[in-house]
């Protein structure tokens, strides 16, 4: 639950002015559901509640709910497309950024995800997909084995 802080000052006319500040404006899911049990406990069994006013806010937490999931859905393919894009790079020649601003240059060998964080590692650097400036082909340093015979 929500906690709000109450704050008070005086103002240039000697008025007292009182600020309300709630460090958690949003209600989630629990607290609806709070809400709704409270208001189905407390109700009058003679009077009951509107029924089209219950649906309306049934349809209302649904909905809620219905965008937090498509938005962690969303947040998901999000990652995965960044790691696919980074497993696209290795063994390509990257230019990449550094910490101290310069730019540095190596072939891309492995990949890593770390708190939803895609890293690619190069030689000896673990490079974030945003620092990557240049992509070229395979690497020059690689080798090709030819088969024997002919």
């Amino acid at each position: 639950m929500t906690t709000t802080n109450a704050t008070t000052s005086t103002g240039k006319t000697g008025q007292t002015e009182q600020t309300i500040t709630n460090p958690a404006a949003t209600l989630g899911k629990d607290d609806f559901l709070k809400l709704l049990v409270a208001q189905l406990k407390y109700q009058d069994p003679l009077k009951p509640s509107d029924q089209s006013q219950m649906m309306s806010q049934m349809a209302q937490f649904s909905m809620v709910e219905g965008i937090n999931n498509l938005q962690a859905s969303i947040t998901s393919l999000g990652t995965t497309n960044s790691v696919s894009q980074a497993v696209g790079l290795i063994g390509k020649e990257l230019t990449y950024l550094k910490d101290d601003g310069t730019n540095g240059t190596g072939t891309a060998s492995s990949v890593s995800l770390v708190d939803g964080a895609v890293t690619v590692h190069v030689g000896n650097t673990d490079v974030a997909l945003s620092d990557v400036l240049k992509v070229s082909g395979a690497s020059t340093t690689s080798t090709t084995t030819q088969a024997a015979g002919a």
